[in-house]
């Protein structure tokens, strides 16, 4: 049945008042990526330096440091799974969510126990529906993380490390998030953070952590004071922290960047079904008119022939 034409009206503007919705999304989204963006593009010379400095240690001082340590069994592994705490981000929260479960798959499927830990409300809520239970979940930050919500989720999952696998510790850590490229590119990427892998300071050849590259240039002889070790105790959590930190800003960035794509395509969709909507309710007005025209001349000539 063909609707009429308060029908095509009303749900014209019903259309119009959403689009209003998600254009103001779509702005308030573009707004938003940007300073994301240069956060996370801000801290990447200290990251740099860091990464420069761990390198430097685990080079000239030859010290086997638990957190890069490998465990010779793999008994349980951690997996951190970074999403997002809202919706109307397109498919970045599907994305994220299939990558780690195809990780965990792969993990269970070698034998290896999963402890998941998350970031976001979405990945916590898309686990929870499953049935998958989760170990420990943080949200609240997801738009704009800072390095004390990176410490607290770092701690965590170094004590978990740190501790013994028959004391139900973990022998690995896996983070799963969303490395930013661009506004209309982004990539789910899977990184196994500990233990960690320091590369030699001399071959620059080599990533020292997740989307940062090794400086150029070979670092000169260190002496260490106090020691070596105890220089390496300081480092190397100020590493890990720092690298969750680059990950959530990442993530974050790309959250910004996947709601400002979906609002954009919401948008462009509304106005091309306001349009249709609008030839629709010509044509019923159309019609209304002809149907009354044609009962005008009916009338008038019923009332000629009588």
């Amino acid at each position: 049945m063909a609707a009429t034409l308060r029908e095509l009206r009303e749900r014209r503007s019903s259309v119009a008042a959403t689009m209003k919705i998600t254009k103001a999304m779509e702005l308030i989204a573009a707004s938003r990526v940007n300073r994301a963006e240069l956060k996370a593009q801000s801290a990447r010379a200290y990251t740099l330096e860091l990464h420069r400095a761990v390198s430097a240690v685990a080079t000239y001082a030859q010290v086997d440091h638990p957190l890069t340590r490998e465990h010779h069994t793999h008994q349980r592994s951690a997996v951190l799974v970074i999403s997002s705490d809202r919706g109307l981000a397109g498919a970045y929260p599907g994305n994220v969510t299939r990558a780690a479960e195809g990780l965990i798959d792969l993990l269970e499927s070698r034998g290896v126990e999963i402890e998941l830990y998350t970031v976001g409300k979405k990945a916590m809520e898309y686990f929870a529906f499953r049935e998958i239970p989760v170990a420990q979940s943080w949200f609240g930050f997801g738009e704009a993380p800072h390095y004390e919500h990176a410490r607290e989720v770092g701690q965590v999952l170094m004590q978990r490390f740190l501790k013994h696998q028959e004391q139900g510790g973990v022998s690995e850590l896996h983070v799963v998030y969303t490395q930013f490229n661009s506004l209309v590119s982004q990539q789910v990427r899977i990184v196994r953070l500990l233990p960690l892998e320091v590369v030699d300071a001399d071959s620059g050849e080599e990533e020292l952590g997740p989307d940062i590259a090794a400086p150029e240039g070979i670092a000169p002889d260190y002496t260490f004071e106090p020691d070596a070790e105890t220089v390496l105790d300081a480092l190397l959590p100020m590493y890990i922290i720092d690298s969750i930190k680059f990950m959530l800003r990442q993530a974050a960035a790309s959250e910004l960047a996947s709601r400002q794509q979906a609002m954009h395509s919401a948008t462009d969709n509304a106005q091309e079904l306001i349009r249709e909507l609008t030839r629709q309710a010509n044509q019923a007005r159309q019609a209304e008119i002809t149907q009354e025209i044609n009962e005008i001349v009916g009338g008038a000539g019923a009332l000629s022939a009588s």
